[in-house]
C-alpha cells in the first residue's frame, strides 16, 4: 500500500471512530510512563520534605519560631515563653523546696500527670502565688503563671515607653552583669553559653532570646520600682493610716504558758495508737487541771515561769514586746482594746489543742528609731582540712586570726586617712566581702532591731551610739565587721506603715497598668514549653 493510500485509510478509520490498537497501546504506555514519573516525583518530594522536617526538628527551628502565645497582638515563640516558664518554675521550687512533699509536687515526674490537691490549692495564695483550682495539673498552673508574668512585663514595658521611661546606663550595667554571670556559670561547668542555656531553659533557648527577655524584665522591674520610689507620705498621713488598724503594727509585751490538751497518739515506745473520745476527754481534763494549778500559783505570787515547773507537755514563752496579732484565742485576748497592764487569764483554745495561762503587760507600736550604718565584712578563709585531720583547729584559728588582723588593718587605714564617711565607703567598696553592700559603700539604711546578727544589732543599738562611731565586731557565722555608724533614721513604725501604703498603692497601679493584657495560648506552640 502506498503512503498516500495508507494515510487516506487512517483518516477514514479515524473519522469512523476506529482506533488502531498499536496507537492505543503506545498512547497508554506513554501515559503510564508519565504517571510513573509523576508518582516517583511525588514520592521524592515527600521524602525530601520528611528529610528536611527531620533536620528542622533536630535544629529546633520549629520550637524556636512557632507562636506559643499572643498578648495584645504581640506574638511570642515557644522559646520566649519558655524563658518565663522556667524562671517561674525554678523560683517556685527554690521558694517551696522544704514543703514540696506537703503540697504534693514530685519534680521527678511529669507535671502534666500531677494534679493540684485541695491542700496545695489552699496553700498557694498564702505563699504569695497565684490561685489554683483543685484538680488542675501542675504544668497548666506553671504555664498560666508564666504567661501572666510575660503579659505583665509587656504591659509595663509599653507603659514605660509611653511615659518616657527609657533604658539607662544603670540598667545596661545590670544586663551586662547578668550576661557575665551566664558566661561565668557556663565556663564553670565546662559548657558553652548556648549549651548552658539549653540545660537551664531547654533546647529552644538561645543567647539572643535570653538577652532580649532579660532586658525586658529589667526594664519592667525598674519602671515599677521607679513608681514606688516616688511615693511619699506626710506624718499626718502615716498617723491616719496607723490609726485605721493598729493591730497591723502594734506588738504586745506578754508572757504565757501553753498547756497541750491533745491526747497522745503514740505509746511509750513510739508506736501509733488509736485515740478514743475517752482519751481525748481525759487529756483535756488533765490540761485544765494543770492550767488551773499554774494560774493559782501565779496569782499567789509565784513567777509564771516558776509556776510551770514540774509539769509535762508545757511550754513557757516570754514575748518581750514581740507578740504580733493573729486570730487565735490567745491573739484575740491580748489585742482586745479592753486589755490593761497586769491582766491575766486561763484561755482554752480547742481548735489548737491548747490551754493558755496568759499575762498581759503592755501594747504599743515600735517608736524606736531605725539606724543607718556602713560596714566592711572580712571573712576567714575556709580551711582545706577536715575536722578529723590533725591540725584542723589550729588552721581554723590561724585563718580567723588573719581575718581579724585584716579588719584591724582596714580600720587603721581609715583612721590614718581622711577618716570620713566617704573614705570609709571607698574602703568598703574595695575590701568588703558582703555582696549585698560592697558596691554601695557598705551602706545599710533603716536597719531595725533584730534584723542583723546579734553582735551587729547590739553594736548599732548600743545606748549612746553617735554618728561617726567606728569599731570591729565578730560573729562566728559571718566573720569580722568593721563598723561605721551613720546615724538615726525614721521610727520603725513609720517605716512599717510607709511600706504598707507603698505596697497598696503599687499593687493598685500595677493592676491598672496590666488589666487589659492577657495571653492567648496556641495549643501547638505550647507543646514546646516546659
Amino acid at each position: 500500500m502506498s503512503a498516500s493510500r495508507e494515510k487516506k485509510t487512517r483518516q477514514d478509520q479515524a473519522s469512523s471512530g476506529w482506533t488502531d490498537p498499536k496507537t492505543v497501546r503506545e498512547a497508554q504506555q506513554r501515559r503510564e510512563a508519565h504517571r510513573t514519573n509523576v508518582l516517583y516525583g511525588i514520592i521524592g518530594v515527600v521524602f525530601l520534605v520528611i528529610a528536611i522536617a527531620a533536620v528542622v526538628w533536630k535544629t529546633n527551628i520549629i520550637p524556636k519560631s512557632v507562636t506559643a502565645a499572643t498578648v495584645n497582638g504581640e506574638k511570642y515563640t515557644a522559646a520566649e515563653v519558655n524563658y518565663y516558664y522556667e524562671n517561674y518554675y525554678q523560683d517556685f521550687l527554690n521558694d517551696a523546696y522544704s514543703i514540696l512533699s506537703m503540697i504534693g509536687l514530685d519534680t521527678s515526674s511529669s507535671l502534666k500527670d500531677q494534679t493540684i490537691s485541695s491542700t496545695a490549692a489552699s496553700m498557694l495564695p498564702a505563699m504569695g502565688r497565684p490561685e489554683a483550682e483543685e484538680g488542675e495539673n501542675w504544668y497548666d498552673y506553671f504555664a498560666r503563671a508564666a504567661l501572666e508574668q510575660l503579659s505583665s512585663i509587656q504591659a509595663l514595658c509599653e507603659s514605660a515607653e509611653a511615659d518616657g521611661f527609657t533604658w539607662t546606663d544603670e540598667l545596661q550595667a545590670q544586663l551586662d552583669e547578668s550576661l557575665e554571670s551566664l558566661a561565668s556559670a557556663a565556663a564553670t561547668y565546662g559548657y558553652s553559653e548556648e549549651q548552658y542555656l539549653s540545660l537551664v531553659y531547654g533546647s529552644t533557648m538561645t543567647r539572643k532570646i535570653y538577652e532580649e527577655q532579660t532586658q525586658r524584665s529589667l526594664l519592667a522591674s525598674a519602671y515599677l520600682q521607679n513608681y514606688q520610689d516616688g511615693l511619699s507620705y506626710t506624718e499626718d498621713e502615716l498617723e491616719a493610716a496607723y490609726a485605721e488598724d493598729t493591730t497591723l503594727y502594734d506588738v504586745v509585751d506578754c508572757a504565757y504558758i501553753r498547756v497541750n490538751s491533745a491526747a497522745a497518739s503514740t505509746d511509750e515506745e513510739g508506736n501509733e495508737i488509736e485515740v478514743t473520745e475517752e482519751m481525748e476527754a481525759e487529756a483535756l481534763a488533765d490540761a485544765e487541771a494543770a492550767a488551773d494549778a499554774i494560774y493559782a500559783a501565779y496569782q499567789a505570787g509565784t513567777p509564771l515561769e516558776d509556776a510551770a515547773e514540774g509539769y509535762d507537755d508545757i511550754a513557757y514563752y516570754n514575748a518581750n514586746s514581740a507578740y504580733t496579732y493573729n486570730t487565735s484565742v490567745l491573739g484575740e485576748w491580748l489585742y482586745d482594746d479592753a486589755r490593761q497592764a497586769g491582766d491575766s487569764a486561763v484561755l482554752e483554745d480547742e481548735g489548737n489543742d491548747a490551754i493558755y495561762v496568759a499575762v498581759f503587760n503592755d501594747r504599743g507600736r515600735y517608736d524606736y528609731n531605725t539606724v543607718d550604718v556602713r560596714h566592711i565584712l572580712i571573712q576567714p578563709e575556709a580551711t582545706e582540712l577536715s575536722e578529723d585531720d590533725e591540725g584542723y583547729e589550729a588552721d581554723v584559728e590561724a585563718k580567723d586570726d588573719a581575718a581579724e588582723a585584716k579588719a584591724q588593718e582596714i580600720l587603721a587605714e581609715w583612721e590614718n586617712g581622711e577618716a570620713t564617711e566617704d573614705s570609709f565607703a571607698a574602703l568598703a567598696n574595695e575590701y568588703s566581702q558582703d555582696p549585698g553592700s560592697n558596691t554601695t559603700g557598705g551602706l545599710y539604711e533603716q536597719v531595725y532591731q533584730g534584723q542583723m546578727v546579734t553582735e551587729f544589732n547590739d553594736w548599732c543599738f548600743d545606748e549612746g551610739r553617735q554618728p561617726g562611731d567606728t569599731g570591729i565586731i565578730h560573729n562566728d557565722s559571718t566573720g569580722y565587721h568593721v563598723m561605721y555608724f551613720v546615724g538615726l533614721d525614721q521610727p520603725y513604725w513609720e517605716i512599717q506603715v510607709t511600706s504598707a501604703l507603698k505596697n497598696e498603692a503599687t499593687n493598685a497601679w500595677f493592676e491598672e497598668k496590666t488589666a487589659d493584657y492577657t495571653a492567648e495560648q496556641s495549643s501547638f506552640g505550647m507543646r514546646f514549653v516546659g
